[in-house]
């Protein structure tokens, strides 16, 4: 069998940590197993949804090199939709309800008071062909239940009914679907919601594996039964974890600060947030993968944990930098370019070890190549270092030639030789090795800076 997975955000905001994790992992087993990976934009909610969102996502998901084979967009299968309700209705699957949501809400306000559980009733089952002429007459549109197999043939009474399968990463599960309410597939509006079209995209495209989060698991109960009313053969699921905090705290309240378009913004690379977002919650070792194809070999259904996966941005940074530092020079020379950074390889590998983020080589270009001011700690030393710089060109061994001649000649060692120094190059209390960037100074603003002039 090919697998064929999806990732189906909804176009009604930008792409966060949490979903990103649910389209990394269903990208990263399509590409494991040589399968295909389609984007389809759950875009049913006309009030919400917009291009300008999808093209965002699209955005996103390029930026993060998740690259899909296929997309569709529920917008266009609304005729799909309703050929598929016709069907149910035609057998006795889908009915009729008119209750609003305020008749509901007190009905089950009312169940509640008696100790009973909040399920709907199946009322609109009893009503009349008569009732339903009348309701009709006074302008009230029905919207759409799902009747699910819980109950003896004849009896509108729930039974406890067992709904199982083996997941894919939490092993054997099950749903009872008697303790739930027949749930609301069309509005009153006639528009479809997700339970419903999820099952016919899902059906029709011939997705063979769904990987989403926790949180739709009792989603699945309901959803292969609906499998079994439309005769199709349901596919293999998986549900992951949610993610939470570095404090154990749900991330859902300030995912806003985690969006993929705010990682980006702040520096953050495409490979530090697909390395931790699929590597977090698993039994691998956090680490900075530089291949994406890389974590698709690392890939396995067993190695994800089923306990909450934490998402610390401090351990991201973290790892972002340590990402940077391993980067070869070819990889990021057009990018330094258009941040306005000079230099080349030399200068990189110089200061690649000091950065967070990228843009951080463009303040070290500055240190080099733009005007600085020194700060000038010891006197005495400074001149000292001035006088000695030897002349130009420069090779591998001046640096140690210079700082021999340095401290034997000024009595100073350690910290005190090479913190005053290195306040005078530079300006700066830490940074790259002095005998990296002086070359990379040179000899005449080197020379002016210890003299404490601004160069």
């Amino acid at each position: 069998m090919s697998v064929k997975v999806r990732f189906a955000p909804s176009p009604t905001g930008r792409l966060h940590v949490g979903n990103v994790r649910t389209a990394l992992l269903n990208w990263l087993f399509a590409r494991n197993s040589g399968g295909t990976f389609m984007l389809r934009m759950d875009d049913t909610d006309l009030q919400r949804s917009t291009a300008e969102f999808a093209e965002g996502i699209r955005i996103d998901l390029d930026w993060l090199g998740l690259r899909w084979d296929v997309e569709e967009r529920q917008s266009d299968r609304t005729d799909r939709y309703e050929a598929a309700a016709e069907a149910l209705k035609a057998q006795g699957r889908l009915y009729a309800c008119y209750e609003t949501e305020d008749e509901l809400d007190r009905k089950r306000k009312r169940q509640r008071a008696r100790g009973m559980p909040p399920i709907y009733d199946r009322a609109a089952l009893k009503i009349t062909p008569e009732e339903h002429a009348a309701l009709a007459a006074e302008g009230r549109r029905p919207h759409w239940r799902f009747r699910l197999d819980n109950s003896e043939t004849g009896s509108l009474t729930p039974l406890p009914t067992i709904v199982s399968w083996n997941d894919l990463i939490r092993g054997d599960q099950t749903v009872d679907v008697g303790s739930l309410s027949d749930p609301v597939v069309i509005r009153a509006d006639g528009s479809f919601l997700y339970t419903f079209t999820s099952v016919v995209d899902d059906a029709e495209f011939g997705i063979t594996h769904i990987i989403r989060g926790e949180d739709h698991v009792t989603n699945t109960g309901v959803q292969l039964q609906l499998f079994e009313a439309l005769g199709a053969v349901p596919p293999a699921f998986g549900h992951h974890s949610l993610l939470v905090g570095a404090d154990g705290a749900a991330l859902s309240k300030r995912l806003g600060a985690l969006s993929i378009e705010s990682l980006r913004e702040g520096g953050i690379e495409p490979m530090a947030v697909s390395s931790y977002t699929a590597l977090i919650g698993t039994s691998d070792a956090i680490e900075a993968v530089a291949d994406i194809d890389e974590l698709a070999a690392r890939f396995a259904f067993s190695k994800i944990s089923t306990a909450p996966a934490r998402f610390d941005p401090e351990e991201l940074k973290s790892l972002n930098a340590r990402l940077l530092h391993a980067t070869p020079y070819d990889e990021v020379a057009a990018r330094l370019a258009d941040l306005g950074v000079g230099g080349d390889a030399a200068f990189w590998l110089a200061v690649r070890g000091n950065i967070s983020v990228l843009g951080d080589a463009a303040i070290w270009w500055r240190v080099v190549a733009d005007r600085t001011d020194p700060l000038i700690e010891d006197r005495e030393l400074t001149d000292i270092a001035a006088g000695l710089l030897p002349a130009e060109p420069w090779s591998d061994t001046t640096w140690d030639d210079w700082i021999a001649k340095v401290k034997s000649a000024s009595g100073r060692k350690g910290r005190g030789l090479f913190h005053p120094l290195r306040m005078a190059l530079t300006g700066r209390n830490d940074g790259p090795e002095l005998k990296a960037l002086l070359p990379l100074i040179g000899r005449n603003r080197a020379a002016a800076r210890l003299r404490g002039e601004r160069a």
